[in-house]
């Protein structure tokens, strides 16, 4: 059974969801306090959705030098899976495993409602099992989710493949109304350049299970389960 490590920030609170989401997968879910400095041999991490810190200074800003990440990071550069979800993805920003940087969304409001993603890559680890171009309804639920870089660096991404999710429509159409926060080039979903770290912002384990009336986000938490199982050991 593949190990799967959840990071418990002061002030996480999608761990237990994530923890849920994973187990459904097939996976064996622990969780990671963040002042340890070592993932306890899990194949893959995530770090979930939350407020890590209260979000003070910048959202992910203290996270990121939190002892764990340290691990973190060479977890990553050992080409061990890493998901980021929410403020998990503005923790991995902040500690430069993810280029670009989140602003306030453009209307100055908390956003909590369900969007439609486009799939843009089903080679990654935690893709595989979508279909290209598949859309999928998972809701946010953040303030900070408008995702910025320069435009060099933003043309940078999107020639080397690292947008995998974009806001849409229903019908897959990418379109100025379908982004609710004002997100450069509608993307709500990157990748590294070696495709084993990934950030998103809404959150695939709040539609992990029917009772919840969605099971869209179980698709990603599979494929990360299935692609870590060959990876058991890359931690350290």
């Amino acid at each position: 059974m593949t190990r799967v490590g959840v990071v418990v920030f002061p002030g996480s609170n999608c761990d237990r969801d994530t923890l849920r989401g994973l187990e459904l997968a097939g996976a064996e879910a622990v969780p990671l306090w963040h002042e340890q400095g070592t993932l306890d041999s899990v194949a893959a991490v995530v770090l979930p959705g939350g407020f890590a810190y209260g979000d003070y200074l910048r959202a992910g800003a203290l996270a990121a030098l939190s002892p764990v990440m340290g691990a973190v990071k060479r977890h990553a550069e050992a080409g061990g899976l890493v998901l980021g979800i929410c403020n998990g993805f503005q923790v991995l920003l902040e500690a430069g495993l993810l280029p670009g940087a989140m602003r306030r969304n453009e209307n100055l409001r908390f956003q909590c409602l369900d969007v439609h993603l486009r799939t843009e890559r089903t080679d990654l680890p935690f893709t595989h099992k979508l279909k290209p171009g598949q859309v999928l309804r998972l809701p946010i639920a953040h303030a900070e989710g408008n995702y910025e870089d320069s435009a060099q660096r933003l043309d940078a991404l999107e020639a080397n493949g690292q947008v995998v999710f974009r806001y849409c429509e229903p019908d897959g159409r990418i379109t100025p109304e379908s982004n609710p926060n004002g997100a450069a080039r509608n993307i709500v979903g990157i990748c590294n350049a070696g495709g084993n770290v990934l950030g998103l912002m809404p959150h695939p384990e709040r539609c992990s299970e029917a009772v919840l009336g969605n099971t869209d986000g179980l698709a990603l938490f599979a494929s990360a389960v299935e692609a870590g199982s060959r990876l058991v050991g890359a931690s350290r």
